[in-house]
């Protein structure tokens, strides 16, 4: 993960660069970190369909933003966690029948 150009714009203010990542990953981490109460603004881009990479956008109130991209990587962890539970569960159960 790189950050660039961000030297000057302060901890809550950050842009990382995502390689071998896309849309999958950045609309559902855009979407988990928008809801934090501290975050003024979260996006993301892909800047060319031919390169793999990502660029993720976070600019918060007080909070850094490294400690809100860690919260949201965890948040859409526990969220993967379930829905894979669910699905198992809800697989054994119709087997059963």
């Amino acid at each position: 993960m790189q950050l660039p150009g961000d030297e000057e714009s302060g901890l809550t203010c950050r842009t990382y660069v995502f390689q071998d990542e896309s849309h999958t990953l950045g609309n559902a981490l855009k979407c988990l970190i928008n809801r934090y109460d501290d975050v003024d603004f979260c996006g993301y881009t892909v800047p060319h369909p031919a390169e793999s990479k990502m660029h993720f956008r976070i600019q918060t109130k007080d909070t850094p933003a490294l400690e809100i991209l860690k919260r949201g990587l965890k948040d859409l962890q526990k969220v993967c966690d379930h829905t894979i539970d669910m699905f198992e569960k809800e697989v054994k159960e119709f087997n059963k029948t």
